[in-house]
């Protein structure tokens, strides 16, 4: 497999968050659509363009010559390692409020990696992943903001005084 550089290898990085992100938009929609039906709708859009995300980091991938296929194994390595802590942070036990902290932690983690890959490309100068970047990172900003507002939502509905 071919070696990958370090801008090469964050974009493989934001391709797999990207990825999981879709698999963790499912799972906490799942646990909110009986709680707020306005925070799974919200988790819905997010999944999509999660989804938009990693296509279009598929294909920016596809114009490092010789290392799309090494970018994509990366990504869903990226895919899996993110996805197996998803799992083991939302057991069985899991409610909606654990998924939106999970989501909080998650999306932070986006945007620091979407911020590094930033700066990387301030020297690489590469026009078509600025292109991306800039898009993007509004975008997982707002998904940081949604995640965190719908902790502090379902929070607010939570009786600090009952067991847990």
């Amino acid at each position: 497999m071919a070696e990958l550089t370090n801008l090469e290898e964050k974009l493989a990085e934001v391709t797999g968050l990207a990825m999981a992100a879709q698999v963790a938009g499912k799972k906490v929609e799942q646990l909110t659509r009986e709680e707020n039906e306005d925070l799974a709708q919200t988790l819905q859009r997010m999944a999509q363009e999660a989804k938009e995300t990693q296509e279009r980091c598929e294909e920016l991938a596809g114009g490092f010559e010789g290392k799309k296929t090494a970018i994509l194994e990366e990504a869903r390595e990226v895919k899996q390692k993110a996805t197996e802590m998803m799992e083991t942070y939302l057991d069985d036990s899991a409610d909606a409020l654990d998924g939106f902290e999970f989501l909080t932690m998650a999306e932070a983690a986006e945007v620091g990696h979407w911020a590094v890959l930033e700066q990387l490309n301030s020297r690489a100068s590469n026009r078509r992943l600025a292109e991306v970047i800039d898009w993007v990172k509004p975008i997982q900003e707002r998904h940081f903001q949604e995640a965190l507002g719908g902790a502090k939502t379902l929070a607010a509905e939570e009786d600090p005084a009952e067991p847990s």
